[in-house]
């Protein structure tokens, strides 16, 4: 009898990729984007590998309607830089929330992914609406609560 344990890696043709539905309407970025950067790595899967793509698709919608705590609107600044001379552009939490809400959800989900190829790979599975509406109905997605 032995005690030692196989470790089992998953690949990502032998996962079954769900589909889940999140609704933003007055849930903190911050939360929400944990949430959805867990389910897009696969940590919620009893099958997750690290270094593989184990992980859920995910549709964001009503992501114009999320909230930001503290004094975030004013103080959090978005930057980009075009890669022109003299090209970098900004803008406060409050203005680019109004004017590029999808964004600012990416960035936020960005941000709690792994850098490189995988990263990469995994942030095409987020799918990002500002309204109520989306074109994935035929995916049939699980709806979940923040």
């Amino acid at each position: 009898m032995s005690l030692t344990k196989e470790t089992r890696h998953m690949r990502a043709q032998d996962v079954a990729h769900a589909w889940h539905v999140i609704d933003l309407k007055g849930v903190v970025l911050g939360r929400a984007a944990v949430t959805v950067a867990n389910l897009l790595r696969g940590k919620t899967n009893p099958a997750y590998t690290p270094n593989g793509d184990t992980g859920d698709f995910v549709v964001i919608v009503n992501a114009s309607q999320v909230k930001l705590t503290g004094r975030k609107l004013d103080q959090k600044i978005y930057r980009h830089h075009t890669q022109f001379l003299g090209g970098m552009k900004s803008a406060p939490a409050r203005i680019y929330l109004i004017k590029n809400s999808e964004q600012a959800v990416r960035a936020a989900v960005w941000g709690m992914l792994p850098k490189g190829p995988l990263g990469r790979k995994l942030i095409k599975k987020l799918k990002v609406y500002a309204g109520s509406e989306h074109p994935h109905g035929a995916q049939n997605p699980i709806a979940l609560s923040l």
